[in-house]
């Protein structure tokens, strides 16, 4: 098949699979970005000053919390706020969670107008490095910073760089104003901490008002391109809408207010309604991405309910879902859950000083949001809630079909089975995560970086880097550009078993990601003690299959960096906290076993991707773990046997 065809037959494919309506509103995207549309409806220059007005901001949009409960929240943990503030105010900063980097809010080289500016990279470098910054997030932290403590440097440092940004970055020109999601959590963020530093002396009205038009340029910006947030139907959509109707808020005399408002609210909650299912699993497939979408309407929830509106009881059903979803996945030692799905390491409003990978917070708010109730013990995570959940609402129980967590004894697991009605961001079904003490001993590899240069370019969503087998070197999908998957692999629940207290001891699963060739993968996962058993059974479902039935199978088991002993196909690492021993077994074929780290070969024969072995909690992070990989060509059906040990 020539070029021309396989793109066309692509083509069809995503039409198809995703649908006609999204992709001729992302096909009208692009076409008015070509043909300049775009660049006429958001023309370079104040907007505001268009419409020759003079309005105020309506701060705070939110109701604050009493210092003293915020101190008795934080207790200690208030030094590391100031701490981490201070930090800012020397001028550096921690974007993703990770170390502490200069802040930049100047992008280098030529600036134009956003639409030349939506690659992937600026100035060679990934953009999201270019835009994390600019979405004011850390702002956050000197905002709490201030407001227990009432020194102005804070708000010194915030108004410096809301100048310095507004310089650098006039209206619609460069990259900060490519991407409309970009501009509206800048928006939100700048609104809330604005609203605490009013009170500063730093805060001058002439500041203020300066504030009121650059948020109107950010408001402004947002509904030209709201089709392309509607054809993504994600995150995207979710953001911008919450951005419009923070704009209707704080601006409300400006003669868009209206407009911002209603559009902000019915895609806001058409969002919602669209995007979650009744089980609460979110469109993105990405546990970080349910939180950010958590966050979104928290920080919504909450500004309305000052404003006297009520979200329609649909949205409450789906949040009351998909936060009871999250909560299932919880390592409540550690606060973690599993690094499922793309991470682009998004963070808004980052109101707690836990760690990036802690979702308690989020859950904790969102439990007293949208349950009405405090679904984890107090502790510092709940400052999350003074801020954006302050009060009991109304409690909602909900019903779902929960994720397959297993768990025995100090150790649970995660089986993942999805059948997809939205498209997929990693290949990973079947996927088996394993935790014990708090620990991630058998890890999903995350993401590290969409748009680096190769390998990098979001090469960690393959079957292959995942906890999962593979069959003759195919993928459980097709994936067919940088982050679009097509053939969606179809998992479903074939049974399970609980004992005491409704925990899940056994559970069966299935997918036919290898259907057309004539392969169903069938993994069975069961516990006892301190031992788990994970049994991989590959099944022909075509009679006639090629090569008398013999395929080639890779497993894959992705493991927390220790020190390591193998011994033919049993492998054990130690930790501080002790030994973990995992073998692997075929009755009836011999196996090749191969063993790498951080890219590079620790043992076997097969060749070794840069990519293989590396594990990352937030983007542009990675670190070094354990790949270890059997293999054998096989005569369908066959059965791979896995077992792990950890310590009592």
């Amino acid at each position: 098949m020539n070029t021309f065809a396989q793109k066309l037959l692509i083509g069809v494919k995503a039409v198809r699979q995703l649908g006609w309506r999204y992709t001729w509103m992302y096909a009208s995207y692009r076409l008015q970005l070509r043909f300049g549309v775009l660049r006429w409806r958001t023309p370079i220059g104040n907007e505001s000053v268009k419409w020759g007005e003079d309005f105020d901001l309506n701060l705070p949009a939110l109701r604050l919390p009493e210092r003293e409960i915020l101190q008795g929240i934080l207790r200690d943990a208030s030094q590391l706020l100031i701490s981490e503030a201070n930090e800012i105010t020397d001028g550096r900063v921690r974007l993703f969670g990770g170390e502490a980097v200069k802040l930049d809010l100047a992008p280098a080289g030529n600036l134009e107008h956003w639409s030349r500016h939506t690659g992937y990279q600026h100035n060679g470098v990934d953009i999201k490095f270019v835009w994390e910054p600019g979405r004011f997030g850390w702002a956050a932290k000197l905002a709490r910073a201030y407001y227990l403590t009432k020194e102005d440097k804070y708000a010194r440092f915030f108004w410096r760089a809301i100048e310095e940004f507004a310089q650098a970055n006039p209206p619609n020109i460069g990259p900060h104003w490519a991407s409309a999601q970009e501009v509206g959590l800048r928006l939100i963020s700048i609104v809330f901490a604005a609203g605490i530093f009013q009170e500063s002396n730093e805060s001058t009205k002439e500041r203020m008002q300066q504030l009121a038009v650059m948020l109107a340029d950010h408001a402004a910006r947002i509904p030209p391109t709201l089709g392309y947030a509607r054809a993504q139907n994600n995150n995207h959509l979710l953001t911008e809408a919450a951005a419009l109707y923070t704009a209707a808020v704080v601006l409300p005399e400006h003669p868009k207010a209206t407009r911002w408002r209603k559009l902000g609210w019915r895609w806001l909650h058409t969002g919602l309604d669209t995007q979650i299912t009744t089980d609460g699993v979110y469109t993105q497939h990405s546990t970080n991405y349910h939180r950010l979408m958590l966050q979104t309407a928290l920080w919504v929830n909450q500004l309305a309910r000052e404003q006297g509106e009520d979200f329609p009881e649909s949205s409450k059903l789906k949040l009351a879902a998909s936060t009871q979803w999250l909560f299932s996945l919880l390592d409540l030692d550690s606060g973690s859950v599993p690094n499922l799905g793309s991470n682009d390491g998004a963070y808004i409003l980052p109101l707690t000083v836990c760690d990036f990978g802690d979702f308690r917070p989020v859950i904790q708010a969102a439990g007293r949001a949208f349950i009405g109730s405090d679904l984890l013990s107090a502790g510092q995570g709940d400052e999350m809630a003074s801020w954006l959940a302050p009060e009991l609402n109304e409690q909602l129980e909900v019903e779902i079909n929960q994720p397959l967590r297993l768990q025995s004894g100090h150790s649970w697991a995660y089986l993942r089975a999805e059948s997809f009605s939205s498209r997929p961001s990693h290949a990973d079904q079947l996927h088996f995560d394993l935790w014990w003490r708090g620990i991630n001993l058998v890890i999903d590899g995350g993401t590290f970086q969409y748009n680096a240069d190769p390998p990098w370019q979001n090469a960690l969503d393959l079957s292959s880097l995942h906890n999962t087998l593979t069959v003759d070197g195919l993928e459980q999908m097709r994936k067919t550009g940088q982050f679009l998957w097509l053939d969606w692999a179809q998992a479903e629940v074939i049974g399970v078993a609980r004992e005491e207290y409704d925990r899940i001891n056994w559970a069966t699963a299935q997918h036919y990601g290898y259907r057309q060739h004539g392969v169903c993968h069938q993994r069975e996962v069961s516990c006892e003690g301190n031992q788990w058993q994970v049994r991989d059974d590959i099944l022909p479902i075509d009679r006639t299959l090629p090569n008398e039935g013999k395929v080639r199978v890779r497993l894959h088991w992705l493991i927390r960096d220790g020190d390591w002993a193998l011994t033919d196909t049993a492998l054990s690492i130690r930790y501080p906290q002790g030994k973990v021993a995992v073998g692997v077994d075929n009755p009836d074929y011999a196996l090749d076993v191969s063993l790498a780290r951080g890219g590079e070969q620790l043992a076997g024969i097969e060749t070794i991707e840069p990519t293989r072995g590396w594990t990352s909690p937030t983007y542009g992070v990675k670190y070094p773990a354990l790949s270890f990989a059997v293999s054998a060509e096989v005569k369908l059906p066959t059965t791979f046997i896995t077992t792990w040990r950890v310590p009592d």
